[in-house]
């Protein structure tokens, strides 16, 4: 029997939340830091010592030794340089444990070996975090003991931002200016703060550990470069949802604790598609927390992982032929005071807020589609969007039934007077309940799906940062409003004013709209016609950001400035290439060391045997066969190994960036693919004992 817990005992026990600081802090020194993070009240210096104080003792009461500013660098994953909380020792030997304020609210790490797209030189070292105080504080215990973590944005010596928080939370104040603009217009004179909460659900795989280490494209790319098809791959549907095997329940148990521990209110687990697919789902947060709280799960995902001898994959597209993993990106924008702007009611018709809103939000997604859709970009995502098991790469927006209804009404004569209902669904079964059926059905093909009081944006990559999309998002939909409010706050008759400006965003901006199916052919064709943008690739993706355009909208709410798009262009370019080329190196590092000599091997196997059996006086055709084709895809393999080491060896005389990242697409990539065809075709007639890694097989029903 395992060892029972509660939850409602241990749920943020590590977090330096509002109750402790209630308990820990003196009522006006509480109330400050209070003023802080709802208002963004400046923090005084004499505060921030107590606060530093009170954060230091508690964490020292848990075990902590070292603090850590831990910040969300240009590089994907998070960063930290942890200090100890000891001073110098005194003369009697003993030591004082100290943190000031100062050293609460800003650290001094190194800048210059982060990403930085051109904006620091390396010579330039010097870089600051910043505390975000809306974030709570935490302790995490891990191998290196329990070490105080503050949430920072972090940006260079010269203001610029170099890090994903800064933006993320320049764009919240954007939202929160125009949101409530938007508001007062509709007489609401209570609502004092408009957020955008996120709810990001998480898919992983999970393999065994020794498996993994036998793997030289797992360890260094994160997904499988070479693998044939096992025999069983998900055609059957019997993994999701399915029973979850014992060795993966226990690892979910000890995730959820450590989650639940630091305030993360994991809800829901379980199997995914694919064979060894999990998700793990949150309750909704304010954006930068959640931002903060996915970073934590990705980390925790894989540290819990190797307790239990696991590897935990986060790459969007671990296998070939196997469903990849995503994260659905679920947003709304609510007020301090409870009420979310994208709740339609039971008669949306009538909504006029919600239908300005609404229609706001198609404007924002159809001006912009193609920096929404940059936002989901990595060479991950590349593998799966538009392969029929994600969103496709073209943007569009799912209503359902009741909401495209109710727009074709005000498209058509001006006025809406009616909305679908949603009626009752009979089960036919007398003991069962008869159910509420909800008025619209989910379409899981769509990019940006509205779902009940929320849009569910589908694109983004499993081990992305979140906070790319929602600095998308909030930007561009602050952006509608503000051109909403620019006409409504010069109406003379609001309420006719604000039924036109519905309609005509609706009429302008319906092409956005599509309920059907996305991975459809038929699709493509159709949203060519409408005009829609098809971007296919991260290389095709990335030059939207530099537009006159983006830097236009960017520049107008302060959440990038012209340089700071421009070194993102860059580093994103940077990054595409550097992880094609480490792909590539590791391709032929595998089929050079590992996979042409154990088919060699085993050719002058077969050639053995054919002579023996001949000597014996026995025919060998199945051998001579066999040898035949084995040879003849050696052969293939060895020319494709060639020409990948040629094309990527001329990477590096491309010349600037964006022409070395599109090189390594157009060229690298295709190159790539042309040596593992063979391979993989070896994969199935050479012998499983000579085959130098585990089969695709080993790693997902082996675990």
């Amino acid at each position: 029997m395992t060892e029972k817990m509660n939850v409602a005992k241990i749920f943020g026990e590590n977090v330096f939340n509002d109750k402790v600081m209630q308990e820990r802090l003196p009522k006006k020194v509480y109330k400050a830091l209070r003023k802080t993070i709802d208002e963004g009240k400046e923090l005084d210096p004499m505060v921030a010592d107590v606060v530093a104080e009170a954060m230091k003792n508690w964490a020292v009461e848990k075990g902590a030794t070292h603090y850590t500013h831990i910040f969300q660098p240009l590089t994907g994953v998070t960063a930290e340089k942890h200090d100890a909380f000891i001073t110098a020792p005194r003369q009697d030997g003993t030591v004082l444990m100290e943190f000031s304020g100062k050293e609460l609210i800003k650290g001094e790490p190194d800048a210059s070996s982060f990403p930085s797209g051109g904006l620091r030189a390396t010579f330039e070292a010097r870089g600051y975090t910043a505390w975000d105080c809306t974030s709570p504080a935490y302790v995490r215990e891990d191998a290196a003991g329990a070490i105080l973590c503050i949430p920072t944005a972090f940006c260079s010596y010269t203001g610029e931002a170099l890090d994903q928080k800064t933006p993320l939370l320049r764009s919240m104040e954007a939202i929160n200016e125009q949101a409530l603009r938007l508001l007062r217009l509709f007489g609401n004179t209570t609502s004092k703060k408009v957020t955008p909460s996120v709810g990001p659900e998480q898919e992983y795989f999970l393999v065994d550990k020794q498996k993994y280490l036998q793997r030289e494209d797992l360890i260094f790319t994160g997904r499988t470069l070479f693998g044939a098809m096992p025999p069983k791959g998900q055609e059957l549907d019997d993994h999701y949802f399915g029973t979850i095997r014992q060795r993966i329940a226990s690892y979910m148990k000890d995730v959820n604790e450590e989650l639940w521990k630091l305030g993360i209110s994991a809800k829901t687990q379980h199997n995914e598609v694919a064979p060894a697919q999990h998700e793990l789902a949150p309750i909704y947060a304010e954006a930068n927390i959640a931002v903060d709280h996915n970073q934590l799960v990705m980390k925790t995902l894989k540290k819990v992982a190797c307790q239990h001898g696991m590897q935990c994959l986060l790459h969007e597209k671990p296998f070939d032929g196997v469903n990849g993993s995503g994260k659905h990106n679920n947003w709304s924008i609510t007020t301090d005071d409870g009420i979310n702007l994208l709740d339609p009611g039971k008669t949306p018709h009538e909504n006029v807020q919600f239908l300005m809103v609404l229609t706001c939000i198609l404007k924002a997604v159809d001006e912009h589609a193609d920096l929404l859709r940059e936002s989901a970009a990595d060479p991950g995502n590349d593998h799966r969007l538009g392969a029929n098991e994600a969103p496709p790469a073209i943007i569009s927006i799912f209503l359902g039934e009741q909401l495209e209804d109710v727009l074709e009404q005000l498209i058509s004569t001006g006025t809406a007077t009616h909305s679908k209902a949603g009626g009752v669904l009979h089960t036919g079964v007398k003991r069962l309940p008869d159910f509420a059926k909800d008025a619209t059905d989910r379409n899981r093909t769509s990019p940006f799906a509205f779902t009940g009081n929320k849009f569910e944006f589908r694109m983004v990559g499993s081990r992305d940062s979140i906070a790319g999309p929602n600095v998308v998002l909030n930007t561009i939909v602050a952006d509608a409003f503000s051109q909403a409010c620019d006409v409504l706050e010069k109406a003379d008759d609001f309420e006719l004013a604000v039924h036109d400006l519905i309609k005509e965003y609706a009429t302008d901006h319906q092409r956005i709209v599509f309920n059907g199916n996305g991975y459809s052919d038929e699709w493509v064709a159709e949203a060519e016609r409408r005009g829609l943008p098809n971007i296919k690739s991260m290389v095709d993706a990335i030059p939207c950001l530099a537009t006159d355009k983006a830097v236009e909208l960017f520049g107008k709410y302060k959440v990038f400035s012209k340089a700071e798009l421009e070194s993102r262009v860059e580093i994103k370019y940077e990054n595409y290439a550097k992880a094609i080329n480490i792909e590539a190196k590791t391709m032929i590092d595998m089929a050079s060391k590992q996979i042409l000599p154990a088919v060699i091997g085993y050719t002058k196997s077969l050639a053995d045997t054919i002579l023996a059996v001949k000597g014996a006086g026995a025919p060998a055709t199945v051998q001579t066969d066999l040898l035949n084709d084995v040879s003849k895809l050696l052969e293939e393999a060895k020319a494709a190994l060639v020409t990948l080491e040629e094309v990527t060896d001329k990477a590096a005389e491309t010349g600037d960036m964006a022409a070395e990242a599109r090189y390594f697409h157009e060229s690298v990539v295709p190159a790539m693919a042309a040596l593992r065809t063979p391979v993989d075709k070896l994969e199935v007639l050479v012998d499983k004992k000579v085959w130098p890694m585990p089969s695709y097989s080993d790693l997902l029903f082996e675990v």
